[in-house]
């Protein structure tokens, strides 16, 4: 699930946060002189956005860098939609407060190799035109009835995957991702009364929030599930769905799991949706624990504090009360926060046992003394201890998306966003077997399109899961890792040729899954799956009804971010497909809900606006 995950966090964006807490800024590197056109935007700091650039990289992450410059380049040479400029940011008030906007700073794309055990690289290439610097509240284009409540949050734009040609590039490859924070974080918005920053809008996360009711596995860890149907958004288009369900682990045959609740105590945290609502999840992760697991808690504010060693679960009183006293104020220090937690972990490290840190925060934080780069070499050195780390993000206004999402993915943990009780209770009590028992690391996925019946293909999302092809069975680069339970889906928007639509022939998509086993070996294995001529449905509405939800989510994503394959999808047509596929289950019905509450703050425009950026 990772992708060079604090090294994307700029310097000139940690000096803001710097700023922003009371503490000191590092200094900024001279951005480098760019090779081409402008890649995915920086992140969208909605008070303070200087220009940034990507600080250093982490030696295993270099599949994912790798892949990042070659895919955005061959979208410009095929023509792919420009993104229109947008008006410059408007001026800072103060040399401390920098002015807000998009930067062009972002993931390089790298383009993908052919099939093949050993693909050789590609030509790596310019990125692709993106949206220039912009504030961040939504487009005028849509016509928002309500103010949106960003305060000083942060957004990283990641672009939008291009089309791609079959016959010059036929693999896609990413790593798997099971976070959900950013569908929850829309919600919170559009329930407010706001359309959530096209930044913010990680396509992957919404599909991947809702449970589908994939098949288990009948034996090994997943079961991989692939269909497809004409496209209801785009006429002589299909949607191809990639689906992996994990297998589900009684909780008698759960691996011990030793926690470390590394909890936010700053002043920031003071509001009821913050430090309450951290409490209350963390008094639901507890009573979801066994014999045999342990749990220790440290808090982190102007200074870090151990507020409970190492305690066994039989002890469930002592741990509720250590949960119960907490309280917020001050200033915030993470990073020290982050060497206790460890040092904490530690104590309780035993080989084949889970071992992991669950840090809940607003993300706004003061790193202290320490840069960013000891972080992430801390998170490195504690990973390969076999100790992961998590993230919980509360709050609005002073959020950081950026900041929790990358700390998880450098952890090899799972992003969470909590803004509900029932949020709380999803996470921490439903579907807490994911986060406590791993069941495969560093899974990767390659798609493979023939040609021969494919004419192009586009991966809906999954932009900052990036590997290069020549990569997919290079085992030394970082991947994602999926819980029991856990179920992963992609979408694919496709043309298909007619020797496809008649299902003649070979397999026109071929799905290989990457893994290696949650503990121990490092040797991976490798799963082949083909799609059948029969998986191919005539009509969208004889497709089965897991596949026409899962495209109602897509929609709904391209629309809020923008995507400029989305000019003509509308929020209507997402809704009604919802409407007829959702199934009794409480988090579809709402979903149907919350696409008509965006309908309206859209003031009845309901489809995408013209570009990225746009205004």
């Amino acid at each position: 699930m990772r992708i060079r995950p604090l090294d994307l966090v700029a310097p000139a964006l940690l000096a803001a946060l710097l700023v922003g807490c009371g503490g000191a800024a590092p200094a900024a590197r001279e951005p480098a002189a760019p090779a081409g056109p402008a890649g995915p935007a920086a992140p969208v700091d909605t008070a303070t956005a200087p220009s940034m650039q990507p600080e250093f990289d982490a030696p295993q992450e270099e599949g994912r860098a790798s892949a990042a410059a070659e895919k955005a380049e061959e979208a410009d040479a095929s023509g792919a939609p420009a993104l229109a400029a947008a008006p410059p940011p408007p001026a800072s008030p103060s040399p401390a407060a920098p002015s807000a906007g998009v930067t062009a700073a972002g993931k390089p794309e790298a383009r993908r190799s052919v099939a093949g055990a050993a693909p050789a690289p590609k030509k790596v290439s310019a990125p692709a035109p993106v949206a220039a610097p912009r504030p961040a509240a939504p487009p005028a284009a849509v016509a928002v009835t309500a103010p949106e409540p960003q305060g000083s949050e942060s957004y990283r734009d990641y672009g939008v995957n291009p089309v791609e040609d079959p016959a010059k590039d036929r693999l896609s490859t990413f790593a798997i991702d099971v976070d959900t924070a950013s569908y929850a974080i829309a919600r919170r918005k559009i329930l407010d009364g706001a359309l959530p920053p096209y930044q913010a809008v990680r396509a992957e996360e919404f599909l991947n929030y809702f449970d589908y009711g994939y098949a288990s596995p009948t034996a090994g860890p997943f079961a991989v599930h692939l269909a497809a149907a004409p496209s209801p958004f785009a006429v002589g288009h299909h949607l191809v769905r990639v689906a992996v369900q994990g297998k589900r682990v009684p909780v008698k045959e759960r691996t011990p799991v030793h926690l470390v609740y590394l909890v936010d105590t700053s002043g920031s945290m003071h509001a009821p949706d913050r430090i309450e609502l951290a409490k209350k999840s963390l008094r639901m992760l507890t009573e979801s624990l066994k014999p045999g697991d342990t749990v220790a808690l440290c808090t982190y504010a102007g200074s870090v504090r151990e507020v409970l060693a190492p305690t066994g679960i039989e002890s469930k009183g002592k741990i509720l009360a250590a949960i119960a006293d907490l309280t917020a104020g001050g200033s915030t220090a993470m990073a020290s926060g982050i060497d206790l937690a460890y040092s904490l972990a530690e104590r309780t490290l035993v080989k084949g046992h889970i071992n992991r840190v669950v840090v809940l925060s607003d993300g706004d934080a003061n790193v202290g003394p320490t840069s960013h780069e000891e972080i992430l070499k801390t998170i490195k050195r504690a990973r390969d201890k076999g100790i992961t780390l998590s993230t919980i993000g509360f709050g609005q206004g002073n959020y950081k998306d950026v900041m929790m999402e990358q700390l998880a993915n450098q952890g090899d943990g799972n992003y969470a966003y909590i803004d509900s009780e029932a949020q709380a209770r999803r996470v921490f009590s439903e579907q807490v077997g994911g986060m406590l028992q791993v069941i495969a690391r560093d899974v990767k996925i390659q798609v493979e399109f023939d040609p021969s019946f494919v004419k192009s293909y586009r991966l809906i999302g999954y932009e900052n899961r990036d590997v290069a092809d020549r990569d997919f069975r290079n085992d030394k680069v970082d991947a994602g890792e999926i819980g029991a339970g856990h179920s992963v889906t992609a979408i694919y928007d496709v043309e298909l040729k007619d020797a496809a639509l008649r299902g003649a022939g070979a397999a026109p998509v071929v799905v290989r899954l990457r893994h290696k086993a949650p503990l121990g070996s490092d040797v991976a294995e490798e799963t082949l799956v083909k799609m059948a001529p029969g998986a191919i449905a005539p009509t969208f509405d004889a497709a089965p009804a897991d596949l026409r939800f899962a495209s109602a989510v897509a929609g709904f994503s391209e629309i809020l971010r923008h995507s400029p394959h989305a000019r003509s999808w509308r929020l209507s047509d997402v809704e009604k497909i919802a409407r007829a596929a959702a199934s009794s289950k409480g988090d579809q019905q709402e979903f149907i809900g919350i696409v008509r509450r965006a309908g309206a703050l859209a003031g009845g425009k309901t489809d995408a606006v013209a570009a990225r950026g746009a205004d």
